[in-house]
């Protein structure tokens, strides 16, 4: 009879787990071809992969600076495969880009699902034509010339990498010519700098990502993949720029002193960006698939092990992953009340785009999202205005705009309110009004700013209030005397994420006395609402609906003048094109923007609903 050691060997219920037989493990590297399936070894369950697309082609140019190229997108996990599942699936292995082209996709089949990676984009090229870096996994760099005219940098467009940076052009020094450093798929392209009107140094290429972790150090660079191509510079004095970690080709350095290489070969690294003679950008690294097993050397699993990895009586299944950017726009705060009531504080503004740090989202899986409403407006005074409804998308949530502060006699009226953004301070006749603080909890980068102060004046109609702070400036503090008028707003910021730019979340006008002069507090650029004047019975304004614009404060207790309400707060995804997605309710709505490996779709949610992974 077995002893209980030996049965605990053997999968035995008696004893622990085989743990001495784990980590044994076989590296399979695909670097060319399509197989039909890559094959794994007989027991095999658990594995990690890596999928890097091919990278961006660096730019030419035949007399002045170009961009690198972006860097190949980069897909990896740690993965559970079917139980007794020999064959993973079809791989195909993205090419490298061409100069100023994009890079090939590259994809992998686990688990009756296809994981893709797309292309990095290509560098800028200049002269004798001024072409901008195209979008892709990583954006191409920019590039310069002497006519100063500025290429525009790629962005990361499917939640795979960062944008390219900015070159440097100049029309009296042609020394000065610099591209940039295509993005990575860890960190954004370098720009060029400047230190002198006759001289620059190019920007150097994206991090890509160290992956040694998940699959050994022999693919890629070391384990490392996608990085972005080194920008290249027209002549000395200065230099060129180094490839980003994960195989980004160097920059070139002209008249011949160095010609632009290409990304590393099975990397997905981009290729350099060129300078003059040689102008020839590098081409862009191949792409690469490699799939470590996790698996034990010999023997059987333990019943330790093999119960662990049931769920619900079957075997766990592979869960794809899809990154995402996101935009997340709180409510904005309701305005203060009386002759002089502060701005309301524009709700908090949180996003990835671009160039930020992704969602990384499980597909099968629905995803609540909450659309803040605006905060109303006080109804009486000295009240400040309510704060603006938190907005939420899976782990990001951005926090409603503060109300304004609450005009008032006496040594206790309120001040402006915390928030997303802060409430501006309101006028009185003592003491001046307090502002709002922004950033409310705190977010990096700040998802907004505070209000103004208010400003005191012998009698009401010689008080004015402060304007709300925005999603990228502070409230204007409120001039001393009604003939002033309010403080206007925090601007909001622009973003592009719905493929325009629209600018959000700017921070209600304050309210005035009004003897004369100005009529309001104007509210601030994206959204915000204007302030109410007393006097010359000028109504103020609610924030602007889906933009977490703030409210205007009052300029008066009574109609028209009273405190206004914050405007509702807004959600957009962008996903990568080839994503399943549904949304409810329908009044909610998803776009398709057109691009390099299928585009992108975006969600855009301003009602409450749900977001559906499929």
């Amino acid at each position: 009879m077995a002893s209980p050691s030996n049965s605990s060997q053997n999968g035995g219920i008696l004893g622990v787990s085989n743990k001495t037989s784990f980590g044994k493990c076989t590296v399979t590297t695909v670097t060319a071809g399509t197989p039909s399936a890559v094959t794994t070894q007989p027991g095999t369950r658990f594995f990690n992969y890596v999928i890097a697309a091919g990278g961006g082609g660096g730019g030419s140019t035949s007399g002045g600076a170009a961009g690198g190229g972006g860097g190949g997108g980069l897909k990896s996990a740690s993965c559970v495969a079917d139980c007794g599942a020999t064959a993973l699936g079809a791989v195909v292995i993205g090419g490298g880009g061409a100069v100023r082209s994009n890079g090939g996709v590259s994809s992998f089949v686990v688990g009756g699902s296809t994981i893709t990676s797309c292309g990095g984009g290509g560098g800028a090229s200049s002269f004798p034509a001024n072409e901008n870096g195209t979008d892709g996994a990583s954006g191409g760099g920019s590039g310069g010339y002497t006519n100063g005219t500025s290429t525009t940098a790629g962005t990361g467009i499917c939640g795979q990498g960062f944008a390219g940076g900015s070159g440097v052009t100049s029309s009296s020094s042609g020394s000065a010519q610099a591209g940039a450093g295509g993005g990575g798929a860890g960190a954004v392209g370098a720009n060029a700098a400047q230190p002198s009107s006759t001289n620059s140094n190019a920007g150097a290429g994206g991090a890509g990502l160290d992956l040694s972790p998940l699959v050994g150090t022999t693919a890629g660079v070391c384990g490392a993949f996608s990085g972005g191509g080194g920008g290249g510079k027209r002549m000395a004095p200065g230099n060129a720029a180094a490839g980003g970690l994960g195989g980004g080709g160097l920059g070139g350095l002209g008249p011949a002193v160095r010609a632009a290489t290409a990304g590393a070969t099975n990397s997905g690294g981009g290729g350099g960006g060129a300078g003059k003679e040689p102008g020839t950008g590098g081409l862009g690294g191949p792409g690469v698939v490699v799939i470590k097993e996790l698996n034990k050397a010999s023997g059987v699993w333990s019943m330790q092990s093999q119960f662990s990895a049931q769920s619900q009586g079957s075997w766990p299944k592979f869960i794809p992953t899809v990154s995402v950017d996101y935009l997340v726009i709180a409510g904005g705060g309701g305005g203060g009340r009386a002759c002089a009531g502060g701005g309301a504080g524009a709700g908090g503004f949180r996003t990835s785009f671009p160039g930020g740090t992704k969602l990384v989202l499980d597909e099968g899986t629905t995803f609540p999202v909450t659309i803040g409403g605006g905060g109303a407006g006080a109804s009486s005074s000295p009240a400040p205005g309510v704060q603006g409804e938190s907005s939420v998308f899976s782990s990001i949530t951005s926090t409603g705009g503060g109300g304004g502060g609450g005009a008032g006699t006496g040594t206790n009226p309120a001040g402006g309110q915390p928030g997303g953004s802060g409430g501006g301070g309101r006028g009185a006749t003592a003491p001046s009004g307090s502002a709002g603080a922004g950033n409310t909890p705190p977010t990096s980068p700040p998802q907004g700013f505070p209000g103004g102060v208010g400003a005191s004046g012998s009698g009401g109609y010689q008080e004015t209030a402060a304007g709300g702070g925005g999603a990228s400036a502070a409230g204007t503090n409120a001039s001393p005397g009604g003939n002033a008028g309010g403080g206007p707003g925090g601007a909001g910021t622009a973003n592009s994420i719905t493929g325009s730019s629209v600018t959000r979340a700017g921070g209600g006008g304050g309210g005035t006395g009004g003897n004369g002069g100005p009529a309001f507090g104007a509210g601030g650029a994206g959204g915000g609402g204007r302030g109410g004047n007393c006097q010359q019975g000028q109504a103020a304004v609610v924030g602007t609906v889906n933009t977490g614009g703030g409210g205007g404060g009052a300029g008066g207790n009574s109609s028209p003048s009273k405190a206004k309400a914050g405007g509702s707060g807004l959600v957009v995804v962008r996903l990568p094109g080839s994503t399943g997605v549904s949304i409810a309710p329908g009044a909610n709505s998803i776009a398709t923007l057109p691009g390099p490996a299928g585009g992108c779709k975006v969600a855009t949610f301003t009602v409450s609903g749900t977001l559906t992974l499929s």
